[in-house]
């Protein structure tokens, strides 16, 4: 059984909630994040610390009281330190642009791909073949980084195209050639 609901969370100082009408805001100078509260969970915010309570003690609500537990400390991290997330491209002539607040992909097609940063995620890229993506939502970042990873993911025999900066590829063996008599 996980114990991460339970876990409380601090507050620092240099940030201010506000949780009313179950919905919880968290500021900070590096901005706002806004998240509505399921209503089988309540939060109690007191001496510095955020706790998640459950309405009724089922397996369904102890799972939503972990999710709105993660939920908020990842809201907590974002305002005061954000979150980073690395892509790499790899392939023969494959790079990537940065106009403004769009990403000129050239990724072995025969036009560009042009990406749009949406409201919150700000990019630098590095070397033309790596890209930092940046922003206080993680989910928001994450859904970024998936969906430029998409435009043309890893392929499997030569390990051409966009990854995470973690990830590994395991590659496979190509065609033998071996004629059969």
């Amino acid at each position: 059984m996980s114990r991460v609901g339970k876990a409380p969370i601090p507050i620092p100082d240099n940030i201010k909630i506000k949780y009313k009408g179950r919905v919880i805001t968290v500021e900070s100078k590096k901005g706002s994040l806004t998240r509505a509260i399921h209503p089988a969970v309540d939060l109690k915010i007191e001496d510095g610390i955020i706790r998640v309570d459950v309405v009724n003690d089922n397996r369904t609500n102890r799972a939503l009281r972990g999710l709105t537990r993660s939920l908020i400390a990842n809201m907590v991290t974002g305002v005061t330190k954000g979150f980073e997330r690395v892509l790499e491209i790899h392939g023969i002539g494959y790079r990537a642009i940065l106009n403004g607040n769009q990403i000129e992909f050239n990724l072995g097609y025969s036009h560009p791909v042009n990406f749009d940063l949406p409201e919150g995620v700000s990019a630098t890229v590095d070397k033309k073949n790596v890209i930092r993506l940046t922003g206080i939502d993680k989910e928001l970042l994450g859904h970024t980084a998936a969906s430029i990873r998409r435009l043309r993911p890893p392929e499997r025999y030569k390990g051409k195209g966009i990854k995470y900066a973690e990830e590994r590829i395991q590659r496979k063996a190509g065609k033998t050639g071996v004629k059969e008599a």
